[in-house]
């Protein structure tokens, strides 16, 4: 199986970006967490990028906030798919981070979940190695079947609710 590479460009994003781990590890998806900056490590992020295949990656998380260039930069040295994590911030609650990162030129695409929705980054890179893998196929399956059965439990729960209310 292809490994998922997760890149935050500062240690502070962390918190947000470790919400990605238990998602992968249900999976059964390996994974490995790097710190490399757009701007401040610029060589190490652009080299990690251009040998993430050949080094068995399959898809590329990336997390930044204020400018978050990170997710274009590594967009920029693979064709591999990039999924961009903004990552929120004091100043413009994310928003800043938002635009730049799913704002690429034509032909470097950087996919783009919410801000700070690093479990649908990883739900997303789950999706993209699926394609390949029909194992993999079946434990996003039944995954969403769990979450369908909880949803109807719950729905059932506030009928019962709702009819006892009215008794």
């Amino acid at each position: 199986m292809k490994k998922v590479a997760i890149i935050m460009g500062s240690d502070s994003d962390l918190p947000i970006v470790e919400k990605a781990f238990p998602v992968l590890r249900e999976y059964g998806i390996p994974f490995e967490a790097h710190v490399f900056s757009a701007h401040r490590t610029p060589d190490e992020a652009a080299g990690f990028a251009a040998a993430a295949a050949r080094q068995g990656f399959g898809v590329i998380i990336a997390a930044a906030g204020m400018a978050a260039h990170l997710a274009g930069a590594l967009a920029a040295q693979t064709t591999l798919p990039v999924i961009g994590i903004p990552i929120g911030g004091a100043i413009l609650d994310g928003m800043d981070a938002l635009l730049a990162t799913v704002q690429m030129p034509p032909g470097v695409p950087v996919a783009t979940v919410g801000i700070n929705g690093a479990a649908n980054a990883a739900h997303l890179a789950a999706q993209i190695l699926a394609l390949s893998d029909p194992d993999l196929t079946g434990r996003m399956n039944d995954k969403r079947e769990a979450m369908r059965a909880q949803v109807r439990k719950k729905d059932a729960a506030l009928q019962e609710k709702l009819a006892q209310a009215c008794e």
